[in-house]
């Protein structure tokens, strides 16, 4: 009976967060994977059944490829640099330093600004001949290039807010992680004569492997769905250079109303995330080291 009670109460304080699972989860990837064969539904015109068209259609369709080309380098270009910055300010800061606490607070201001507020300060420093780069460049007798406005340099641009907005953010998780290393382990690795190298890389790399994990899955996820300061800073300009897959989506979904093929877009999106996300699990656990 107390077997049983114990049941009933373990699935009730479930239900809650199953309940939000299924309705924000679940059910809208299964909902988008029906609606991506169908036609979308115009005036009096209801949606029909087309089978895989809208997937034939996107196999055609030349900036689809530009922009799975341009997230893919985004997300090459982004995560490794954010959680590589993100653990050495982690390393700095959580030493004994005059001011520690104010060089956290600095580290992580980025994160609490939102994305459009972001987009909005590197607008001003990319901004041609007038802009913070522009003057600096010009101070020391260079050119400055339309950072934004040409198709070389629009995606680096963007990549560089990214990484200046989330590294902070992941840094709270390595900083977090730590803490939590007993400062025995490296006394003993002192003991035994190991350089500070020696001790990162044999001892406390190996313990942040679960953070890591988490960090570089989560760094996955927003280079993948990060949008607004594409609306802001290229609008997918020039000629489609910095256009991610998630403005893509957002452009078809709602700039002209074909939603159909937005879905089929976005469950190509679900498949790429899932995909890259079982490689890094299947590849990282079995380096991952848990206390």
């Amino acid at each position: 009976m107390n077997r049983t009670l114990n049941t009933v109460y373990a699935w009730l304080l479930l239900l809650p967060a199953m309940v939000l699972l299924v309705a924000f989860t679940h059910y809208p990837a299964l909902a988008t994977l029906w609606h991506s064969f169908f036609s979308t539904p115009k005036g009096r015109r209801p949606a029909v059944f087309v089978g895989l068209e809208n997937y034939q259609a996107m196999l055609q369709d030349p900036v689809f490829w530009r922009a799975l080309i341009n997230n893919l380098w985004f997300a090459l270009g982004t995560v490794p640099v954010a959680v590589g910055i993100a653990l050495v300010m982690a390393l700095w800061v959580n030493r004994g330093l005059a001011g520690r606490g104010f060089l956290r607070l600095s580290y992580f201001t980025p994160t609490i600004l939102p994305m459009v507020a972001v987009a909005n300060i590197w607008l001003f420093f990319y901004t041609p001949q007038y802009g913070l780069l522009a003057q600096i460049l010009q101070f020391v007798g260079l050119p400055g290039p339309n950072w934004l406005g040409t198709k070389e340099t629009a995606l680096p641009a963007l990549m560089i807010v990214s990484v200046w907005k989330e590294a902070g953010f992941f840094m709270i998780f390595y900083l977090a992680a730590l803490q939590g290393v007993s400062p025995s382990l490296r006394e003993a690795a002192m003991l035994e004569g190991a350089s500070r190298w020696q001790y990162f890389r044999r001892v406390l790399w190996p313990l942040l492997m679960p953070t890591t994990l988490f960090v570089l899955i989560n760094a996955l996820i927003n280079a993948f769905r990060l949008i607004d300061h594409v609306v802001v800073m290229t609008h997918g300009g020039p000629d489609n250079a910095s256009t991610l897959l998630l403005f893509y989506i957002y452009q078809i979904g709602f700039s002209f109303w074909d939603t159909a093929y937005a879905a089929t877009l976005t469950v190509v999106l679900l498949v790429v995330l899932g995909l890259i996300a079982a490689i890094k699990f299947r590849w990282l656990d079995k380096r991952t080291h848990y206390q």
